[in-house]
């Protein structure tokens, strides 16, 4: 008997130690001080004005490129005095950066500088700053900072030239025009929760067209989308969080787990995938799992309709995809009944993750035409009585056979019983695209012992048909080799 599970809700992990604190300072107007005049301090000096700082320059000798950098600044003005620095010339200031020879000379700066009340950066000292400079990504106004706390700079810049690849220099466009738009939004009369899906539909279109350059019908349009938005009635997106590896998730799964008040997550559901989600959702585990603690179907329906009803925007995350073998079609009918609306969210289901994961193409001109899924259990826990043996005893076909551990052996003999031949390769795959991935390849005759004698952790699916005939060779070859 099925023991029964209360919806329970996950408490946030704590964040992990953080080697520096990511900060941006607001440097626009304020005085910055940079004491050296060679390489290392003229791309201080720069990063600096192009932060709006106005920048003094204090240095005896002063090199060209300096001199360069203070005739054309990228914007805040840059002051050069040819003298060495002083702590008369510290107070006031807003930040501190030198480039100094001597851990002596990095010393005394940094004592001075924070004897002012100054942050401190002496270039390549790390002993002696406050603060360190991370790798840049620039789509001002929006910027991506990377740090490696100094241990390893040309990982940083390679992450950093990632990052370059996959952030178009059109979301520099967009960010700027969020920037603007933001104080005519609160103009608007619109309440908090309008505003903040203006900015989810605002966002979804950015990404979706980042070189388009933004104009003010724009903003109008997305004004349009969120008229009449009622704060009491939230909505309902389902979504498939794939069967594990969260590098699968599709990019609106990213952006819906990003935009959720309240997530309500499945135990089949990597913890990985969670990390997506907006850290302060609610996180929501209503779990079912096979012939063990279970949380009841109406229970999940009825808590995601309350939620919705309270204004909330709800995430009903399930692994693999939603559609597949999920039970959506209740929740999709109890949202009907309360008169939500519902987005689905398609995701990655196991079969289409495993075969992957092991390059097995499901489908083969000319050998295998035809890929179904079915369920291992019926409600009752037993193999379904309505399945269509004929067809599972097609050659021609591959077949995924979710939720299949305990009846697989009664599958297998009434397949056999119906045409199948008994040495039809398969295969049977533990969490799927996880790090922890196991797989068991046999004739379907001989899976179900090798499978009971294996005893994978969940989740478990089957795959039989002549798409893996090449697996189930390979793994007959490797144990003829290690004998």
């Amino acid at each position: 008997m099925t023991q029964e599970r209360t919806p329970t809700e996950a408490q946030p992990a704590r964040m992990a130690p953080l080697a520096r604190l990511p900060v941006f300072f607001a440097l626009d107007g304020k005085r910055a001080v940079v004491a050296g005049g060679n390489a290392a301090a003229t791309w201080k000096a720069e990063l600096l004005s192009a932060a709006g700082a106005h920048v003094d320059v204090y240095a005896a000798s002063i090199s060209e490129e300096m001199v360069a950098l203070a005739g054309e600044p990228p914007r805040g003005p840059i002051a050069l005095h040819a003298r060495a620095w002083s702590a008369s010339d510290l107070p006031g200031a807003a930040i501190a950066i030198a480039a100094c020879e001597s851990d002596e000379d990095a010393a005394a700066f940094a004592g001075a500088a924070r004897a002012a009340g100054v942050p401190v950066n002496v270039i390549d000292k790390p002993a002696h700053c406050d603060f360190s400079f991370g790798a840049i990504v620039n789509r001002s106004p929006l910027v991506v900072g990377i740090s490696t706390d100094g241990a390893a700079p040309v990982f940083a810049q390679a992450i950093r030239a990632k990052l370059e690849a996959l952030l178009p220099k059109g979301f520099a466009a967009w960010a700027a025009a969020a920037q603007s738009w933001r104080a005519r939004l609160k103009t608007t009369g619109l309440s908090f929760a309008a505003r903040r899906k203006f900015w989810h539909v605002f966002t979804a279109h950015a990404v979706t067209h980042a070189e388009a350059e933004p104009v003010a019908h724009d903003f109008e349009r997305f004004l349009r989308a969120v008229e009449g938005h009622d704060d009491a009635v939230g909505s309902v997106t389902l979504v498939g969080a794939g069967p594990g590896d969260p590098e699968l998730l599709t990019l609106r799964a990213v952006r819906a787990l990003q935009s959720a008040d309240v997530i309500l997550y499945d135990d089949l559901v990597s913890r990985d995938v969670l990390d997506f989600a907006r850290r302060e959702a609610r996180k929501m585990m209503v779990g079912k799992t096979g012939f063990g603690p279970s949380c009841k179907q109406d229970d999940i329906n009825a808590l995601m309709v309350s939620l919705a009803r309270q204004g909330k925007r709800v995430v009903r995350l399930k692994g693999g995809d939603p559609l597949i073998f999920s039970r959506a079609a209740e929740e999709l009918d109890a949202c009907a009944h309360a008169g939500l609306a519902v987005d689905v969210v398609p995701g990655i289901t196991a079969a289409q993750g495993a075969a992957a994961q092991l390059g097995l193409p499901l489908t083969g001109r000319g050998r295998t035409r035809r890929l179904q899924y079915v369920t291992g259990h019926a409600r009752d826990g037993r193999l379904p009585d309505d399945l269509d043996w004929q067809s599972l005893a097609d050659p021609s076909c591959t077949t995924a056979i979710y939720m299949p551990v305990r009846t697989l052996a009664e599958f297998s003999t009434r397949a056999i019983a119906a045409g199948l031949d008994p040495a039809t390769p398969a295969l049977a795959v533990s969490r799927a695209t996880r790090p922890d991935q196991q797989v068991v390849r046999a004739t379907i005759a001989e899976l179900p012992a090798r499978l009971a004698q294996a005893q994978l952790p969940g989740p478990v699916l089957v795959v039989l048909g002549q798409a893996t005939d090449g697996a189930v060779a390979d793994a007959a070859a490797a144990e003829r080799e290690s004998a």
